[in-house]
């Protein structure tokens, strides 16, 4: 008999313009399995951002509030907004047994670190600071000094990098692609996970059967 195993948290970090979101969505299109946790966020809503889909977004009191309550796993502080994950929409995913992503940054991964250590940390590198920077002018969005911002602030992110369980280099689009969706695959045959999907089989198989 098949069981259903808790799910894997999956927590994948990167520098604005490494590529992270266009990986994680390119992922599950190929796997429409993996939920994708939702964020709150004091931020303003970008343009084709849907509330709810993208982020949940609240104003600063209404963010506050609910760091009061403890409502988050972890909170973190990015360029002069709040972002959050809330703790009740983590652990219902899980425990439905459905795999799920945590698409934040390094200090919100390191919060989630204490708290889920069974999880599994991703971090997205550009393949290089000169095309870190291309990447982040070809957007045309922001002025050479937000710009500037963001490549001192992606230096220092990326210097928390070694601490994470995987690398995967954003050179070759589809060979990163590849090579992310290999550590899903990887993570899914993890012995406890196998234990649990497959306990009569494996029972069987190693003589624990009465």
């Amino acid at each position: 008999m098949t069981a259903t195993p808790r799910g894997q948290l999956f927590v994948i970090s990167a520098p604005s313009g490494a590529g992270k979101t266009s990986l994680i969505k390119a992922l599950r299109e190929r796997r429409p399995e993996l939920a994708l946790s939702v964020s709150h966020t004091t931020r303003p809503r970008r343009d084709g951002e849907v509330n709810g889909e993208h982020y949940h977004f609240v104003d600063i009191s209404q963010f506050e509030v609910m760091l009061a309550q403890e409502a988050f796993v972890e909170h973190a502080k990015v360029f002069d907004n709040y972002y959050g994950t809330s703790k009740a929409a983590i652990s219902e995913e899980l425990e439905r047994g459905r795999d799920l992503i945590l698409e934040i940054d390094w200090q919100g991964a390191a919060q989630v670190k204490k708290l889920f250590p069974e999880a599994i940390f991703i971090f997205i590198l550009p393949p290089s600071s000169a095309e870190l920077e291309k990447r982040l002018r070809n957007r045309a969005s922001d002025d050479d000094e937000v710009i500037a911002r963001r490549l001192a602030e992606a230096r220092r992110e990326m210097s928390e990098c070694h601490w994470y369980d995987y690398l995967v280099i954003n050179d070759a689009f589809e060979q990163a692609l590849d090579e992310l969706d290999a550590l899903f695959t990887a993570a899914g045959l993890e012995t406890d996970r196998q234990r649990e999907r497959h306990p009569e089989l494996i029972a069987d198989l190693l003589g624990e059967v009465d």
